[in-house]
């Protein structure tokens, strides 16, 4: 198997999906070792590091890519395995920021309310124990909390010549925030484009569904994935696949609008898989669905849709794409 190492230079950073050259030509089947750096580009390092005073919008949420995969075309599927996702660095970053998260107001919900006050949080990584340490600034309350590495944003080059900022979600993935998109799991992405261009970015080191206050546990990520190209039609919507669940990453607004993308295509995922016409499709997925909220604040909010694989008959999505990459993946 082919092997590329990657870390890119801050000047060769990709801040939206679209309009960037790649950086790099892949084939299918080729893993890449890369680094990302985190969505604040590594300026909060300490609780005196304010994101007013240290950011740069649009300038956050820096992207590992784009990558060129040989072959891709409008139309395929993009197969994105991720192998390891481990902390880059010994500490990670949160943040609250003026009129930004789930709870206050924002550029999209306007009330007369102030914005929250600003305060940053700093994460130790404890690496014997796989623990990141929370510590309340208003209080005396310390935790150890479990590392839960994720990619933020795993995403393709939109179509019909769109660029979109690397804070959105959308049909080509992007900033989808949803802890499934973890170690162990496999991405199907639609092809908009010659190539693809994909990019990955944005790591937390862990994060609750919903992301409530918009920002997780932001850390820098070294990153193992292998890329493989299907010749067969991509999906809508973000599919993931892990050794448990099929999903689907639906993001839109309102968050009703959201859930329904996921839910629409799983109907037809399940259609495909056994042969379901769409209402029986639709009364199964009502029985089995899990449905965690992904982000509750991006530009877009994203809804993954769950469904348990021990619930259904064993089939083999996307040619058992899944096991074959889970299989090679030992070999690195």
């Amino acid at each position: 198997m082919d092997l590329l190492e990657f870390s890119p230079e801050p000047n060769e950073y990709t801040w939206t999906f679209g309009g960037a050259a790649p950086l790099h030509r892949v084939k299918p089947g080729t893993a890449l070792r890369l680094w990302t750096e985190d969505a604040f580009c590594g300026r909060l390092r300490s609780t005196a590091d304010l994101a007013s005073a240290s950011l740069t919008m649009p300038f956050v949420n820096p992207q590992t890519g784009p990558f060129y995969v040989e072959g891709a075309e409008p139309g395929d599927t993009l197969v994105l395995h991720f192998v390891e996702l481990t902390p880059a660095r010994s500490w990670g970053a949160s943040a609250t920021i003026p009129f930004f998260g789930g709870l206050t107001s924002t550029d999209r919900t306007a009330t007369l309310q102030d914005p929250l006050p600003e305060r940053t949080w700093i994460y130790e990584v404890d690496t014997a124990n796989q623990t990141v340490g929370f510590q309340a600034q208003g209080s005396d309350l310390e935790l150890a909390l479990p590392i839960n590495t994720m990619l933020g944003t795993v995403g393709v080059a939109p179509a019909a010549g769109e660029v979109r900022s690397s804070l959105v979600p959308d049909v080509f993935g992007g900033n989808m925030d949803t802890p499934e998109m973890k170690a162990g799991a496999t991405c199907f992405l639609r092809v908009n484009v010659e190539g693809a261009l994909f990019s990955v970015g944005d790591g937390h080191y862990r994060q609750g569904e919903g992301e409530s206050c918009g920002t997780a546990v932001e850390g820098a990520m070294n990153v193992v994935l292998i890329v493989e190209l299907l010749k067969t039609p991509g999906p809508a919507w973000p599919r993931i696949e892990n050794d448990d669940y099929l999903a689907v990453v639906g993001s839109s607004r309102p968050l009703e609008d959201a859930w329904r993308a996921g839910q629409v295509d799983m109907v037809g995922w399940l259609g495909s898989l056994y042969g379901l016409d769409k209402l029986d499709a639709y009364q199964l997925l009502s029985q089995i669905s899990e449905v965690p909220l992904a982000n509750v604040v991006d530009a877009n909010y994203s809804v993954v849709t769950k469904v348990p694989k021990r619930l259904l008959p064993q089939v083999d999505a996307y040619s058992n794409i899944h096991a074959h990459l889970r299989s090679l993946a030992t070999t690195l």
